[in-house]
């Protein structure tokens, strides 16, 4: 593509092809061209294309009703849209698919250069072709794109833009917009002054009360939270510190979830509040979680972070032992909703059982001891074999006498675990539905069942030699000479017989 030689030769016989379309999709010869790459050919041919085309020719739409300027646009073909604009200008404001302008299509697909240029060229999104609509549209894909310098001369050329407060939600998941170890320094003012206008612009036209409802309808603190968005937070909490103890749906503050997702940036900001820090720590959510609670959670985002397992386990350590300082002491000891209950419950008046009488849950209670004992044990016996010696003689005796344990104990755990399991409906449905516990309970033999069978030939193969080496090594059991001693013996018995009846012949 390019040979502008051969296309000229083909457009002198037949002018009238410029404005044909050359396939159904691709509409008319400039449309394909300006699918291209931008190479000395392909510029050199649009050039001439668009010499030889008229005002209104330069106006035709294919098939998608785009003209060959948007399509030049969306695509971040520069030096072909200011060819095709610098013959006909009113191209700035004819829109193409999807009801969308140039401009606005150049920042939705992130086109930096292009939507600089066509800002400049479209007076500033100021012509009649332009609606409040768009220009919100063009300045919130700006922000998204983190084109933040055409954003913020967006918004000096339209203050009014700022009331949208949905931006305040696209800027508090950029945390990397207001890192003031960025490296590109350059940048931070001008994200800053973009949520300075458009925080602003809310604090100016709304009360306390109406900022909170807006701040919980769209969950923009919590979501910079959970971004670990710290800029974006100080910048709001230096207007409103009130909003430093408003909570989500699930009772969580900013630094609860600050803890949870490992944000120390959030978290440090404990340290600058004052008497609010008390507070802070007394909160409690819809489990009962205080800060201490949570920060005994393990964090996805920070296995992600870490590279090793030591590393990660000592980066959890340094959080529990901060917060837990941090924690006042009667709040260190304080449990949540998620303490070990029996099924039913128990009365408000005395604390006990609802069903103590039931032996049911007699039986739930014994099994569930039994399974926390059996577990614990197994635990610290596969532990021990992993710390063992290996040495001769504990392969022949230790080793395999500590793997017996530790099968038999797990093999009690998995048993009494699901008779527990059982006996909970048990007590649940001792009345009604009498065939639901005894369903569950025949299924709940299955996985002890699997486990005997896929574990008892390792535990026998495992117990006959160390404890009858005759199941090995058996010197009764003769194998190479049984038949022939057989055959030996036989004869004789019969020689024997033979002699003793010739001697009482002869004498008789």
């Amino acid at each position: 593509m390019g040979d502008w030689e051969t296309a000229k030769l083909i457009f002198d016989k037949h002018p009238n092809l410029v404005r044909f379309n050359l396939s159904k999709n691709f509409g008319t010869t400039l449309h394909v061209v300006v699918t291209a790459e931008e190479t000395e050919l392909t510029l050199n041919f649009v050039k001439n294309l668009v010499n030889m085309m008229t005002r209104e020719e330069l106006e035709l739409k294919n098939n998608h009703s785009n003209t060959a300027f948007w399509v030049a646009s969306a695509s971040g073909k520069k030096k072909m849209a200011k060819i095709m604009i610098e013959k006909n200008r009113s191209l700035l404001d004819i829109r193409g698919n999807g009801d969308y302008l140039p401009l606005t299509i150049s920042a939705m697909n992130g086109i930096h250069n292009m939507v600089k240029y066509l800002y400049k060229n479209s007076k500033k999104m100021t012509g009649d072709h332009w609606t409040d609509k768009d220009r919100s549209l063009t300045l919130s894909h700006c922000v998204k794109r983190d084109f933040f310098a055409v954003a913020l001369q967006i918004l000096n050329d339209h203050p009014e833009l700022a009331q949208d407060v949905s931006l305040l939600e696209v800027l508090a998941r950029k945390p990397d917009a207001f890192k003031t170890s960025n490296l590109w320094l350059k940048r931070i003012p001008t994200r800053l002054k973009l949520l300075k206008i458009i925080w602003g612009h809310a604090t100016r036209t709304m009360n306390l009360d109406e900022i909170e409802v807006m701040l919980k309808r769209n969950g923009v603190l919590f979501v910079a939270a959970e971004m670990g968005t710290t800029g974006f937070i100080v910048e709001l909490l230096r207007t409103y510190p009130n909003l430093m103890l408003d909570r989500n749906e699930d009772g969580h503050t900013i630094f609860h979830i600050a803890v949870m997702n490992r944000h120390q940036g959030i978290y440090n900001l404990l340290y600058e509040i004052g008497s609010y820090r008390n507070n802070v720590c007394k909160i409690r959510d819809k489990g009962w979680n205080n800060m201490l609670h949570l920060v005994g959670k393990s964090s996805k985002k920070m296995a992600a972070k870490r590279s090793g397992a030591s590393l990660l386990m000592q980066r959890e350590l340094l959080w529990f032992m901060e917060v837990e300082a941090m924690t006042p002491p009667y709040l260190r000891e304080a449990k949540n909703k998620d303490a070990f209950t029996v099924p039913g419950g128990y009365k408000g008046d005395n604390g006990l059982p609802f069903f103590i009488h039931q032996r049911s849950l007699l039986v739930f209670v014994v099994t569930d001891a039994i399974s926390l004992f059996s577990s614990s044990t197994s635990l610290l016996v596969f532990l021990s074999v992993l710390t063992s010696r290996h040495g001769q003689q504990d392969f022949m005796y230790s080793l395999p006498k500590k793997l017996m344990i530790g099968l038999l104990t797990l093999f009690i755990s998995v048993a009494t675990m699901m008779v527990t399991f059982s006996a909970s409906f048990f007590v649940l449905y001792h009345d009604e539905l009498k065939w639901l516990p005894i369903l569950i309970s025949a299924s709940a033999t299955l996985p002890v069942l699997v486990f005997a069978v896929l574990q008892l030939p390792l535990w026998v193969d495992m117990f006959r030699p160390m404890y009858d080496s005759r199941y090995l090594f058996n010197p009764k059991k003769r194998m190479l000479y049984a038949t022939k001693l057989r055959l030996h013996a036989n004869s004789f018995h019969s020689s024997y017989k033979s002699i003793i009846k010739r001697t009482f012949f002869k004498r008789g």
